[in-house]
């Protein structure tokens, strides 16, 4: 059996590999935050289809967290993980081919590949939970969540080298940023299969109590379902993506038709992607301390205020744009760190890789949806109508922390801690 001193070793190893891989993750990821709306814009020719590029790679983040969730299940952490970011170095070099052919089809096919990387970077943070201590899972996320800021805050502010670059070569300039995410990305996926030793969600299953048999047999070890606080996290992250991805997406379409330039692009989406990450290590405190429910309830308002600062800034004002697309970031932040510690305390190693796999499946799907209907909200009624449509909806998650709070138990008068519902 291995002692805690070892366990604490092994995830100190664990998660210094996964801070590793998310610096890499998190400039890849930037290239199709920032370029991608605009790269779609000019092959396209049309505003309508600007949100296509988001669409589609979260579109593949959906197929891709799910085969990965499986992968993860089946073969550990290091599988599911290395797989998942070479599939998006795939995608972001099909990308960059596109655009130097100018090819339509090349570029659908390659964003959707490319999704792959972006669900991969997104369970990573996984990775770091599965041998915490229950009452540090929340710091254990945060770990591997303000990792990503330092590769995902410098990838858009390197659009203009990048795209300096890429036209040095022929490339054009837009395709620049995938330069990057493709040697990223393949650096992230190697760095995961060759260090991430032991495996640490295997690991975690053999270190866990076997599950009760069926009684009176010999039969198979029930496997357990996933509790309630598994769906009350899902439903947490679904909603606080599909508000996020939806003004995200059609920022910098709506800056570019203001007239700035692709430096102020990078500026406000490195400021937004930098207020998603970096917060990370005092929302993991706050979540472990303060509980899963209230900082839930923190990110629908404050997804709220960043709709309503969205939609009154006016489109010449970058400093209101700033704070708007800064308070999308740190919404989404609280809500995914308190839906995950949800969805982790909600499991146990025998299903928590697939329970993983289908909640990134759903969110990833929700995003999907909001960088679809994104673009044609914006063409249709304007850019603070999304913006204000997308705080509203971050409400929505009102109704399931209502029906997520632990209930009180009768006979002891004790009330159970929200951080187990």
């Amino acid at each position: 059996m291995l002692g805690e001193v070892d366990r604490r070793r092994v995830q100190r190893r664990t998660l210094a590999v996964v801070v590793f891989s998310q610096v890499l993750g998190g400039a890849g990821l930037a290239a199709g935050i920032t370029v991608g709306a605009l790269l779609a814009q000019d092959m396209l020719g049309s505003d309508e289809l600007a949100g296509a590029p988001t669409a589609l790679f979260t579109l593949g983040s959906a197929l891709a967290a799910f085969l990965v969730g499986r992968l993860t299940q089946r073969w550990g952490r290091r599988v599911g993980l290395g797989a998942g970011f070479t599939a998006g170095a795939v995608g972001a070099v099909g990308v960059v081919l596109a655009a130097v052919g100018d090819s339509v089809p090349l570029l659908f096919v390659s964003l959707f590949v490319y999704g792959a990387a972006t669900a991969t970077n997104l369970q990573a943070r996984y990775a770091g939970t599965d041998l915490a201590p229950p009452a540090r899972r929340g710091t254990a996320i945060s770990i591997a969540m303000v990792s990503t800021t330092l590769g995902a805050v410098a990838g858009p502010n390197l659009v203009d080298p990048l795209g300096h670059l890429a036209t040095g070569i022929g490339v054009p300039a837009l395709a620049g940023p995938f330069l990057l995410a493709a040697v990223a990305y393949l650096a992230a996926g190697a760095a995961l299969f060759g260090l991430l030793r032991p495996d640490p969600l295997l690991l975690a299953r053999r270190l866990a109590p076997e599950p009760p048999r069926p009684s009176g047999s010999g039969g198979p070890v029930a496997v357990p379902g996933p509790g309630r606080g598994a769906y009350v996290g899902a439903t947490v992250m679904v909603l606080t993506q599909a508000a996020m991805v939806a003004i995200m997406t059609m920022t910098p379409v709506h800056m570019r038709a203001h007239h700035h330039d692709l430096g102020d692009v990078g500026l406000v989406i490195g400021i937004h992607i930098g207020a998603m990450y970096l917060p990370s290590l005092l929302t993991g405190v706050l979540v472990d301390r303060v509980g899963r429910l209230p900082m839930a309830v923190a990110s629908g308002v404050t997804l709220l205020l960043a709709g309503v600062a969205a939609a009154l800034a006016p489109g010449d004002s970058l400093g209101l744009l700033i704070v708007a697309l800064a308070l999308l970031g740190l919404g989404w932040n609280f809500g995914l760190i308190a839906g995950t510690a949800l969805v982790v305390d909600a499991t146990v190693p025998e299903n928590r890789a697939r329970t993983q796999g289908a909640v990134d499946t759903l969110i990833a799907l929700a995003g999907a949806g909001g960088g679809a209907v994104s673009g044609v909200v914006v063409s249709s009624a304007g850019y603070a109508t999304l913006s204000l449509g997308g705080g509203v909806l971050a409400l929505l998650l009102i109704p399931a922390l209502i029906w997520g709070r632990p209930r009180r138990r009768r006979r002891s008068g004790r009330v159970p801690d929200d951080r187990s519902p």
